[in-house]
């Protein structure tokens, strides 16, 4: 079972904390606020009261042990910096401190955070994304501007092949599956097709009405791609 120990006990630790125990993880939760500590504590493997710059207690713990520990706190980065400092020099295994902008990040980094994490950032680039192509129902983000979609398939599509459509040079974007419904539902609707979906389709496969597409591509390539006015 993965070990994991968060660091600061805030909307963002207590969060994740929660969640990778629900997940099955072993969670030790650390905070210095007591009334935090006991919040969580039915919730998580242990939970405890605690300065994370005391490297006695965090030893005491055998915090640096754990697989991967995460300096969450919210409020004061001299106390993610020092707790930082604190778990490298003992040998922490995998460190994730949180930040707050490119310098706090860069300081983490020269001193032993393995991993950065920033939750309002990621948030905000999130919500961009998702505001700027409403019409694209997000599937999976790959990295800071490349995402994989799902889109319904735009009329202007239907009936056409995928080499006359030619969707990497006109639109830059590339088909990675088809997800092809197999019951007719009417005029316009998903028509019946035994595969329900098409993981290799070729120069010659057809783009039908109901058809979902699954598409690679930055996330401007992606906004750019045509949308049925009545989606």
């Amino acid at each position: 079972m993965d070990r994991f120990a968060v660091i600061g006990l805030g909307q963002f630790g207590g969060h994740l904390a929660r969640s990778l125990a629900s997940a099955g993880a072993d969670v030790i939760a650390i905070d210095r606020d007591q009334e935090l500590v006991e919040q969580i504590r039915d919730e998580v493997a242990m939970a405890v009261r605690m300065d994370s710059t005391d490297e006695q207690a965090l030893k005491s713990h055998a915090v640096h042990e754990c697989d991967t520990v995460i300096v969450g706190i919210g409020v004061g980065f001299e106390s993610t910096a020092l707790t930082v400092a604190v778990l490298k020099q003992l040998g922490a295994k995998h460190i994730v401190a949180r930040s707050h902008s490119p310098v706090q990040a860069k300081i983490l980094q020269s001193i032993g955070a393995h991993d950065i994490v920033n939750p309002e950032g990621e948030a905000a680039f999130r919500w961009s994304n998702r505001l700027m192509i409403p019409h694209l129902k997000r599937y999976l983000e790959l990295g800071a501007d490349v995402s994989m979609v799902q889109l319904p398939a735009p009329r202007g599509f239907h009936n056409k092949s995928l080499e006359q459509l030619r969707l990497r040079r006109e639109f830059d974007v590339n088909l990675v599956a088809i997800k092809r419904p197999q019951e007719k539902q009417g005029e316009d609707q998903p028509v019946p097709h035994a595969a329900p979906m098409i993981t290799t389709p070729s120069a010659e496969t057809e783009i039908l009405p109901g058809d979902i597409l699954i598409l690679v591509g930055t996330n401007d390539a992606l906004a750019g791609l045509p949308r049925d006015d009545t989606d």
